[in-house]
């Protein structure tokens, strides 16, 4: 759940219970006060009918009034201190009416008098009901509108944030040098950056040296392999040794040539991360396979491999030659060496598109181990340094293709697009 979503959940359980107390409480204030306005009505009039029923009384006249809302005549019951009010209901035409009523015994020339007079509530009752619809009204308006700016307060507020994520998400290790988080008028967001600043800095820092001892490394040990390898090779024009030793030492020529092979690989992607490969000019992909079909016919031949190919254009590219050559002789290399006898290599290009499809008898490969390093296919020869497909991924991924693979029907299919 986003951290908007979530504040505004939040916010609204906080909200509702007060917007619902807060409607609850004025509306019984509404009420009340309306109650004491009919409340002093009734005493008002309560009090010019007591000060009329003394003038009558003083004349002599007996005074008796019955009506739906005002009652006065003389009774037996004790005179009361103090008026009562309160809500009673009464029938007219046979539909129940609310009213407010103030009864009071009080001494007229000393005749205890019953007065009671009556105020019809359904205005009250109508005019609550306006003021709720009209309170209802108001409080969905300030609770949307409420929702709505916090919303986009929060929107605006979380947009350094966002900045800052999108930055992280686009970061590439080779290029954490330039990756600025700036500063923003929120202190959280700037202990954030300044953090963020500070771990770009040092994987930086850690990428530059991992990436030249690398290089270095491999650069170094180039010369002791090809020293090693030549004495190999003089050991073997040898005339006094045995079977066993010569087949001893091919056995450590092979190792070591597949050590020095491993050692170039290295040394190509420390390269290619670096960006030594400038590009000069546009490569078409189909003159460069054409001549690695030629430099694999001996295998091909023996392999009794069918070639088919569909040279639409050239797929032409900005990449540095020997990329280009490393990009098509690792992907024409694996079609032709994990293919099957009588097996068939599929090799389709246009403006857009780069497809080579080969059939084979091993399972698909795992799309989330395909392109890792030193990853080999327990179905295969160790000949193979895992690093075939990681090159081709790491010259894709610097030249802004992209490489795809499914496997279908028999037939493992990689796709370069130009995105």
């Amino acid at each position: 759940m986003r951290l908007l979503t979530k504040t505004t959940l939040y916010f609204l359980v906080a909200m509702v219970p007060l917007l619902v107390a807060g409607g609850f409480y004025l509306y019984r204030q509404f009420s009340k006060e309306l109650n004491n306005k009919m409340d002093e009505e009734l005493l008002t009039d309560e009090l010019q009918w007591v000060r009329y029923l003394k003038t009558e009384s003083d004349n002599g006249t007996s005074f008796i009034l019955k009506t739906p809302e005002l009652s006065i005549y003389p009774v037996r019951d004790g005179v009361t201190a103090y008026p009562t009010i309160r809500d009673a209901e009464g029938t007219i035409e046979n539909k129940k009416v609310p009213y407010r009523q103030l009864t009071h015994v009080v001494p007229i020339n000393g005749i205890p008098y019953l007065i009671a007079i009556r105020k019809s509530q359904e205005q009250k009752s109508a005019m609550e009901a306006n003021v709720t619809r009209i309170m209802l009204l108001v409080f969905a308006g300030l609770f949307v509108a409420t929702l709505l700016f916090n919303w986009l307060i929060s929107k605006r507020l979380w947009k350094p944030f966002r900045r800052s994520l999108e930055k992280i998400r686009k970061a590439e290790l080779h290029k954490m040098e330039a990756v600025h988080f700036e500063n923003t008028n929120i202190e959280e967001f700037n202990e954030l950056n300044a953090s963020l600043n500070t771990m770009a800095g040092k994987i930086h820092h850690d990428y530059i040296n991992m990436k030249e001892f690398t290089e270095n490394a491999a650069h170094e040990m180039q010369t002791p392999l090809a020293v090693v390898q030549s004495k190999m090779e003089l050991l073997l024009q040898e005339s006094n040794l045995s079977e066993r030793q010569v087949e001893s030492i091919m056995e450590a020529s092979t190792a070591l040539s597949g050590l020095s092979k491993l050692n170039q690989s290295l040394l190509l992607l420390a390269k290619i991360e670096n960006n030594q490969y400038q590009a000069s000019e546009a490569i078409g992909l189909a003159d460069t396979t054409k001549k690695y079909l030629q430099l694999f016919n001996e295998i091909i031949k023996d392999k009794q491999i069918v070639i088919e190919t569909d040279f639409y254009s050239g797929f032409s590219l900005h990449l540095h030659p020997l990329l280009a050559e490393s990009l098509v002789s690792n992907l024409v290399g694996n079609a032709v060496k994990y293919n099957y006898p009588g097996g068939k290599v599929s090799i389709s290009i246009n403006e857009q598109q780069y497809r080579i499809s080969n059939t084979s008898k091993m399972p698909p490969i795992d799309p989330g181990q395909l392109f890792k390093r030193f990853n080999k296919s327990k179905n295969t020869d160790n000949t193979s340094n895992g690093l075939g497909l990681a090159i081709v991924k790491k010259i894709c991924d610097t030249h802004h293709l992209s490489i795809t693979y499914h496997a279908e029907n028999g037939f493992h299919h990689f796709t370069l697009e130009k995105k």
